[in-house]
């Protein structure tokens, strides 16, 4: 099963811990740090759309694109309780096709959406959003850390709300360049029996120095690095690390 399918209707209850309100404040607090004021902002790899609607709600202009129909499909249905002066348009793209109908003025990709890209298909996207992110624009995301990856191998893991539960395993390929999670999916269905469901999810390793290259390459300039959620740079060991850059 391909990612995020069986997943996504109990993403939001098994992530309830990610502070969304501090990334929506982290990025304008870099728009101000970059003297950017975007209003038209593209949420890449959105997943279920939490972020989009944050950010929607203080006044953004929001396109929310993601590869999973599932994914989208759970962000349409916060609407009516987003609160959101204005709705964000939602399309089913993959990064590497990324196809918008004009420019936006802020992009941004969250959670390690970038991991999920194979090295080979980084300048695919960064030239994607090339073309539409308008010139001075800026384009923010967080990865996690190679040093985080590869702690992470062989390590098991368990997630469990009243109606799903989750174990995963992650295993480093031979290469070392990449880490893949298996994902056992255990849902309680109504008549009160429990499916089961397997999900597949491969994140890439990708060291900040191939990033800022890909990133010069395709037509970004003023590339700062910082640390998880703070602006300053990243510490020793650091677990995420958030870049910025300025399309020229």
């Amino acid at each position: 099963m391909s990612a995020y399918e069986s997943l996504a209707a109990y993403y939001d209850s098994l992530t309830g811990d990610v502070p969304y309100g501090r990334f929506a404040d982290f990025y304008e607090l870099i728009f101000r740090r970059y003297a950017v004021r975007p209003t038209l902002v593209l949420d890449l790899a959105c997943g279920t759309g939490t972020l989009t609607w944050e950010l929607a709600r203080r006044g953004y202009e929001m396109i929310g694109v993601d590869a999973s129909p599932d994914m989208l499909a759970e962000a349409m249905e916060k609407g009516e309780e987003a609160d959101a002066p204005v709705a964000p348009i939602f399309l089913n793209q993959s990064m590497e096709t990324l196809d918008l109908y004009g420019t936006v003025s802020a992009a941004v990709c969250s959670l390690d959406g970038v991991n999920y890209l194979p090295p080979g298909s980084l300048g695919t996207v960064f030239e994607r959003l090339r073309l539409f992110v308008e010139p001075g624009g800026l384009f923010i995301f967080d990865v996690n850390t190679p040093e985080k990856l590869l702690a992470l191998d062989g390590q098991v893991f368990l997630d469990e709300t009243e109606d799903v539960y989750c174990v995963w395993r992650a295993q480093l390929s031979e290469d070392g360049g990449a880490l893949t999670y298996g994902m056992d999916v255990f849902s309680l269905r109504p008549d009160g029996a429990w499916e089961r469901d397997f999900e597949e999810h491969t994140e890439y390793i990708h060291p900040v120095e191939r990033l800022t290259a890909e990133l010069t390459a395709h037509g970004f300039g003023e590339i700062r690095v910082f640390g998880e959620l703070r602006d300053e740079p990243p510490r020793v060991n650091e677990q995420r690390v958030f870049i910025a850059a300025k399309r020229n």
